[in-house]
């Protein structure tokens, strides 16, 4: 049905004077027929309708259009919407014909939420013990642009586009890059760089575009890349479709970072646990080229993890700070943490709101023995 015709109203129609009874019969029908057609065309209208975007619009009111599942039709377009859809506009289009019902608004890929954490971080430095260097670094390559680009322009140097983290797990990565949006007010969009991988061609690579459009939508705004190594790997000549895959959302990723101007609102954060199988491209000047290694913390560091970790906690006057920080020796801030974590529960399981020094004796010796088995696991698995 061509829903450009034009169909008028049967209430215009009038008895007429001419031809009698047969002349009333007549009018009768056209107004059961054009009832009839405009029942038909609002059928068409009903849900349910599929969902597409304009690709392309043609001078005789027809238009391209690609539907969700990939496939391309040229299309017709319902009556009175001709002059109001561009390319770039989402669409419903009825299911028989594909012709094009109503204009939603403009393409916006909603499904890149499902892959990001979208927040704004209360972490602030204050809650960050034995990393005053990193917090410098990130002072200067994160913060600084974004709170006063103007003192980079009167120097006359660009700062890095970008940071990269990485170190052993559990030593703070995460939580730097939550503390320095804090400081700047920033949202902060944290990935996962194996959720980057998509299953079907090109997904991926539309997943990054998608994310860093929305990065600058919602500006000033730090990108946070998780386990980036997952797709930030050194590149083979030779491999399966899925290694291809990967790189191409990984070339996508690195054409993301060098469109982004350094002094602009938007800032990349990278994080890894495996800088030595990184490609060389991603940590090349103009990109992540500011390495910040987070490593196990010192005596000194670990001290101030613990403090942190237990200023809310009521501790027994036995509990002597410096003999647990000695036991502490190669735990990471994570490791520290759940100390004082399990050392909460044993005080709980005991029936008491207080810490005693054996709760943390304890609490030491339970997470020293998760890490051997978990150590024990990996060499096993290996």
């Amino acid at each position: 049905m061509d829903n450009n015709v034009y169909i008028p109203d049967p209430s215009t129609y009038q008895k007429s004077n001419v031809g009698g009874v047969g002349s009333d019969e007549e009018v009768k029908q056209l107004k059961s027929t054009v009832l009839r057609m405009q029942a038909e065309l609002k059928r068409f209208e009903n849900k349910p309708l599929l969902v597409g975007e304009v690709i392309s619009v043609f001078e005789n009111n027809e238009i391209m259009v690609k539907l969700k599942n990939g496939n391309v039709f040229c299309v017709g377009v319902k009556k009175g919407l001709e002059d109001k859809l561009d390319a770039g506009d989402e669409i419903l289009l009825e299911q028989k014909n594909l012709t094009v019902i109503r204009k939603l608004g403009k393409i916006k890929n909603y499904d890149v939420e499902k892959f990001v954490i979208m927040e704004k971080p209360t972490v602030s430095w204050k809650d960050i013990g034995g990393l005053e260097k990193q917090i410098l670094e990130l002072k200067e390559v994160i913060e600084m642009p974004l709170k006063n680009p103007e003192k980079f322009r009167k120097i006359g140097i660009v700062p890095p586009n970008g940071v990269l983290l990485h170190g052993p797990p559990g030593t703070g990565k995460t939580i730097l890059a939550k503390a320095v949006a804090n400081s700047t007010d920033a949202t902060f969009i944290e990935i996962v760089g194996s959720e980057l991988v998509q299953k079907f061609i090109g997904q991926g690579a539309k997943l990054v575009k998608s994310i860093f459009q929305m990065a600058k939508e919602k500006a000033p705004t730090i990108i946070f890349i998780d386990e980036i190594d997952s797709i930030a790997a050194t590149r083979v000549e030779m491999g399966t479709s899925g290694e291809r895959e990967v790189q191409r959302t990984f070339m996508q990723l690195l054409a993301e970072i060098d469109g982004f101007d350094p002094l602009g609102d938007v800032k990349i954060i990278g994080a890894t646990n495996r800088l030595d199988i990184l490609d060389a491209a991603v940590i090349r000047p103009g990109r992540l080229d500011r390495l910040v290694e987070v490593d196990l913390p010192g005596k000194g560091g670990a001290e101030q993890i613990l403090k942190i970790h237990t200023k809310n906690m009521k501790l027994e006057k036995d509990v002597n700070i410096s003999k647990i920080v000695s036991a502490l020796d190669e735990m990471s801030g994570a490791e520290i943490r759940a100390v004082a974590v399990e050392a909460g529960y044993f005080a709980m399981r005991a029936g008491r709101v207080t810490i005693k020094m054996k709760d943390f004796e304890m609490a030491v010796s339970k997470v020293r023995d998760e890490e051997e088995g978990d150590a024990e696991y990996l060499h096993y698995i290996n």
